[in-house]
């Protein structure tokens, strides 16, 4: 057994003797990022720190609104599958990983053998023995093979972990804008059933003007009309409140069913001065982007492996034991056996196999590298639309509240004046319907302006952070 240990230790000072790395070194792509993001002048504080950097509870301030993320982080089918690929792949990293070390087996044999006389030149006889082995494997990673397809899976299980978190942040804004796109139908709802009440008050109105001869049939046709445009809104928001109900049950991975309401949907904050950062931050902190340079890094060791493959594969084989004739004699006096191997073999001719390999691995590389700098190039647009969408949207909302201040007033005076016969009840459909349309799409500029900062905030990175 003496020389069945020396002959392991000989292959352990040979395979720690495998320096050699076969294939470039990583070096990240060179990307064009500006100084600072296109943005209308109020949205360039990039000095200041990203709200990309801000955890996503702080930025969503409806203790309802947080605690339907937290559900859909726990619960939701995309984020469990991408924890499921997580796990494949750290379990691929631990099977790659272990091509670099020395498969060990272990084997024991017990045999019997007997053979009654039949000739005087073949006495009967009987063998009972057995035999105990010790068989080390090991393919030496001389050329660095091994070690660049574990630095690849390596690479694979980082950019999972950075898909993962990918998920994690595209969630995060479907649920904040499945939310607030909940409670604007609930306002628009709540401004359909308010309008209707009002409309019918008028039609009676109208009804008891008409009987007294201070109104025509004319005006109470207008006047059901304008009860028949407010009430065929009902249904429709309704429709739409349990669809957008069932939207966000899915996302929080349940069956579909009524979600419970937080804040009003005008009294979800928004910040009037977003801080974007630098740009040159999108690098670090973007899942897709740390994806998209992680899926480099195994690209660029993959061409180290295909290099190897060009080099002689070296093995050594070494086994050991014990073997014994007689089994009382296994243990008192048993025969020790060894063999040991030193195997070299290069590749001569292979169809051009190899080399295609390597131009594959090249081409992968510079598809990944293209693939990354894309995905950089998108996030600078994403985030440079945001913040245009962040302000402009704020412009709107500020136009539309005066817009929806002067249809109130011309909806309030036309009915002054047709009450005091100074106006006809057609002025007063056209006021009332203006008024109705001004305070729905008051409701979207408000909803709008929330969804911009839900996609500036995913834009910046932001999201994933637990």
């Amino acid at each position: 057994m003496k020389k069945a240990a020396l002959l392991l230790g000989m292959v352990t000072a040979l395979g720690l003797m495998t320096g050699c790395l076969m294939g470039p070194k990583y070096k990240r792509p060179t990307v064009d990022v500006p100084q600072e993001y296109r943005a209308p002048a109020p949205q360039q504080a990039t000095q200041a720190s990203s709200l990309g950097n801000e955890e996503w509870w702080q930025v969503y301030q409806d203790p309802v609104l947080t605690q339907l993320i937290h559900t859909a982080i726990a619960q939701n089918y995309d984020v469990r599958i991408a924890a499921a690929r997580v796990l494949e792949a750290q379990a691929q990293v631990g099977i790659t990983r272990a091509n670099q070390l020395p498969s060990a087996s272990v084997g024991a044999d017990v045999f019997s053998e007997q053979n009654a006389k039949v000739t005087k030149l073949f006495p009967a006889y009987q063998v009972n023995g057995g035999e105990l082995n010790l068989s080390v494997i090991w393919n030496l990673d001389f050329w660095g093979k091994y070690r660049r397809q574990t630095e690849a899976a390596r690479a694979q299980l980082l950019a999972t972990e950075w898909g993962q978190r990918a998920v994690i942040s595209s969630l995060v804004a479907n649920v904040a804008t499945a939310y607030f796109q909940l409670r604007a139908l609930d306002s628009e709802l709540e401004i359909s059933k308010r309008t209707l009440g009002s409309r019918q008050q008028s039609l009676q109105l109208t009804h008891t003007l008409e009987s007294h001869g201070g109104a025509s049939g004319l005006d109470v046709s207008q006047a059901a009309q304008l009860v028949y445009t407010a009430s065929e809104t009902i249904p429709d928001f309704e429709r739409q409140i349990q669809q957008q109900e069932n939207v966000l049950s899915v996302l929080l991975g349940e069956n579909p069913q009524s979600v419970p309401r937080g804040r009003a949907l005008t009294e979800q904050p928004v910040p009037e001065g977003v801080p974007a950062g630098l740009p040159s931050e999108l690098l670090e902190r973007r899942p897709d982007i740390r994806q998209a340079e992680q899926i480099i890094v195994a690209a660029n060791a993959q061409i180290g492996v295909a290099k190897a493959a060009f080099f002689p594969s070296i093995s050594l084989t070494g086994t050991g034991g014990l073997e014994s004739n007689a089994l009382n004699q296994f243990i008192s006096k048993p025969s020790e056996t060894w063999a040991g191997a030193f195997s070299v073999s290069q590749p001569v001719f292979e169809g051009g196999a190899l080399r295609s390999g390597l131009r594959l691995a090249r081409a992968n590389w510079q598809e990944a590298s293209l693939s990354y700098q894309q995905t950089v190039q998108n996030a600078l647009e994403q985030v440079s639309n945001s913040l245009v969408a962040s302000q402009k949207d704020r412009e709107f909302r500020e136009q539309q509240e005066l817009l929806t201040k002067a249809a109130r007033q011309t909806d309030q005076f036309s009915e002054v004046l047709y009450k005091n016969g100074g106006a006809s009840y057609l002025q007063v459909l056209t006021s009332e319907t203006n008024y109705f349309s001004a305070e729905l799409n008051l409701v979207q500029a408000q909803l709008n302006e929330r969804l911009a900062l839900v996609q500036l905030y995913q834009a910046l990175g932001g999201g994933w952070q637990q």
